[in-house]
């Protein structure tokens, strides 16, 4: 990665990111001018970013009395961010009470997990979480007719174990708004599938997804600014640029490998013809991006490239027949190939 490319990275604030993936990753190469900025195909980097020096603070006086109680404010109650931490059955979130979308939602998937057939999301609906204060909560009338999905980051066809388990996807925590056709059912649903089917491969697969709130360009002057739309009435959840899904895919021993993926796509439609290592980027571009830490206590020699590991392709197969098996009908028939990047 080049020094400029680094130096945008670093002034990336939690708002910020990749491209606009154009921000981050897109220096490698020169591009053509277009409103939508592609993703370059980066490799994930094994090695942890230096931990930043710890800042040594000033003691007080012990000759000065200060006038005033700035803490004292605690009194009337702490301000925040509170992160609003929620375990269920099939996920572990984090939700963010300014864009009313969760800041990560993590699962853990298994083949026995994938291949239990327990439950029907026929019997599943959307409902508002009520552990989110009401002033801070994704309401289901701020999708009516917003022109999104309500779009899962833990997939309901990850927890098909359990009926309960499965409901639990359904949770507005576990939703940010995204684009229907060509992106939530096609190459994101896609995406959902590779990383199902990497329980082939792997015994232990955790999969962190949220969102990301990504800088672009502006053509006329040059200056990068973020922009997403908030929908609802009154505008209420906030649109995500992007998304992000860090993928670690355990070998199932002690101390064991752990083959990371780090993958950044666009809230858009995307061809399904694009190579998905396209979308492939350093781990750490994702932590500046979104201001949180995945692999922090994850040593360097136990760290693998996942897509080194396995080919990093997609399975492209019609959204009406990953319905039908999702509700229990027999497998569908292939209509694709896999694609494997250049």
């Amino acid at each position: 990665m080049s020094k400029t490319t680094l130096a945008i990275i670093a002034g990336v604030s939690a708002a910020a990111g990749s491209a606009a993936t154009a921000a981050i990753y897109a220096t490698r190469t020169q591009r053509k001018d277009s409103p939508s900025p592609t993703l370059s195909s980066t490799p994930t980097s094994a090695y942890p970013s230096p931990p930043p020096p710890v800042p040594i603070p000033t003691p007080l006086r012990k000759d000065l009395l200060p006038p005033v109680n700035p803490t004292g404010v605690f009194q009337y109650g702490f301000p925040g961010p509170t992160n609003d931490l929620h375990p269920t059955l099939s996920t572990t979130s984090s939700f963010d009470r300014r864009t009313r979308n969760p800041a990560w939602v993590a699962e853990h998937i298994t083949s026995a997990s994938i291949n239990a057939n327990n439950a029907d999301r026929r019997h599943s609906i959307f409902v508002e979480d009520e552990t989110i204060p009401e002033k801070f909560r994704a309401k289901l009338h701020d999708y009516f007719r917003s022109g999104y999905d309500r779009g899962h980051q833990v997939p309901a066809a990850d927890a098909k174990w359990s009926q309960d388990a499965l409901d639990n996807t359904f949770l507005l925590t576990n939703m940010c708004p995204q684009v229907g056709e060509g992106f939530n059912r096609d190459y994101w649903a896609h995406f959902e599938d590779f990383c199902r089917r990497l329980t082939n491969h792997y015994p232990s697969v955790r999969i962190v997804t949220g969102p990301l709130y990504l800088p672009k360009r502006d053509h006329e002057d040059g200056k990068w600014r973020v922009s997403y739309e908030v929908i609802g009435n009154p505008p209420n959840v906030s649109v995500p640029t992007h998304f992000y899904k860090v993928i670690f895919a355990e070998d199932g021993k002690t101390g064991g490998d752990v083959s990371l993926g780090a993958f950044v796509l666009p809230n858009a439609r995307i061809d399904n013809g694009k190579p998905l290592q396209s979308f492939e980027v350093p781990i750490e571009a994702i932590e500046r991006a979104s201001g949180l830490e995945f692999a922090g206590k994850l040593p360097t020699q136990r760290r693998k490239r996942l897509c080194e590991e396995i080919t990093c392709s997609l399975l492209v197969r019609d959204y009406a027949d990953r319905q039908k098996n999702l509700m229990g009908s027999p497998p569908p028939k292939k209509l694709g190939v896999g694609l494997r990047s250049s």
